[in-house]
């Protein structure tokens, strides 16, 4: 996962960001987080398969691994983040989607990338839908990169 994530980078970089905001029909956005134990700046690149104004949704796959991705457990320590997409950065506030609230976007999540259904039949960890968000506050919530 690691390494995919640095070619994603590398291709981003080496394009100047016109190639590599998407997979397919779904966008791909960098969450910033901040890590739960070193208290530093973290980034990973993610798709977002329901994206809305003012609105990503995230979801902490981790491919169906057993175990949460170290981004997910960082924003439950500390869910104030950013998400940038397209050359601009938002303020954005995550949360884990409530029961009720999984049960509504997962149907719409599957339909937007199947392989998340896969995903969730190898392992049997539910897997976290993440809403972001954005921070509303005097400062402004929207910065170019």
């Amino acid at each position: 996962m690691r390494t995919l994530n640095l070619v994603h980078h590398v291709v981003l970089g080496a394009t100047g960001g016109r190639l590599g905001w998407s997979i397919g029909a779904m966008p791909v956005v960098e969450l910033h987080t901040i890590g739960r134990r070193s208290g530093q700046r973290r980034s990973t690149l993610l798709t977002s398969p329901i994206h809305e104004p003012g609105r990503y949704v995230l979801v902490a796959s981790r491919g169906g691994d057993d175990r949460h991705p170290e981004w997910y457990l960082n924003l439950q320590t500390n869910p104030d983040v950013e998400l940038s997409a397209h050359g601009r950065t938002l303020a954005m506030r995550a949360r884990t989607a409530t029961p009720a609230e999984k049960a509504e976007l997962w149907p719409r999540i599957v339909a937007a990338g199947p392989s998340y259904a896969g995903y969730q039949q190898k392992t049997e960890r539910d897997i976290p839908v993440v809403i972001c968000e954005q921070r509303w506050s005097d400062e402004q919530p929207v910065t170019e990169l």
